[in-house]
């Protein structure tokens, strides 16, 4: 399975895997001092260390397997009317004229706050491969919204 990611975003996993690798050495001294504070068993430090450490290896494994998988597309490449990864769409919602504008992101990009959105959110996923014009149905929590898309651009995000 392939993560599609933005070039941001594909940067900023791997800024994390290096600050977690970078973390390993020193919770490393961390686990050695409790270690040598005697009987573990009863050992808080030590075991909260530990617990971090397996923490701390997982997450290096998952973000090494993104990274691997990863497919990098750069919206700045791309260009049309057609909804794509990478687009930034403006929605209107059909009901309340309210307008929107969103960017269709890879899972460990979205921030809805920043108005970006993950690629399998219900949302992008309704939008993808539609044009410029299209009204498009989405099932919300709240049940069903209709939003007409306004303009689909790939300008890289400053």
């Amino acid at each position: 399975m392939k993560f599609p990611m933005t070039p941001k975003g594909h940067e900023k996993l791997k800024r994390e895997l290096r600050e977690c690798k970078a973390e390993r050495p020193k919770l490393a001294e961390v686990i050695l001092a409790a270690r040598e504070l005697g009987d573990l068993s009863e050992n808080a430090e030590y075991h909260a260390a530990k617990e971090k450490q397996g923490f701390l290896e997982g997450r290096i494994r998952e973000l090494e397997s993104k990274l691997a998988q990863s497919e990098v597309i750069d919206p700045a490449r791309l260009s049309g009317d057609r909804v794509v990864f990478g687009a930034k769409v403006s929605l209107e919602d059909a009901d309340s004229g309210e307008e929107a504008r969103y960017q269709i992101v890879g899972e460990d990009e979205a921030d809805v706050k920043k108005g970006l959105i993950s690629i399998v959110s219900p949302l992008a996923r309704a939008l993808l491969n539609h044009l410029v014009g299209d009204e498009v149905t989405v099932k919300v929590p709240g049940g069903t919204r209709i939003y007409e898309i306004v303009d689909v651009s790939f300008n890289r995000n400053k």
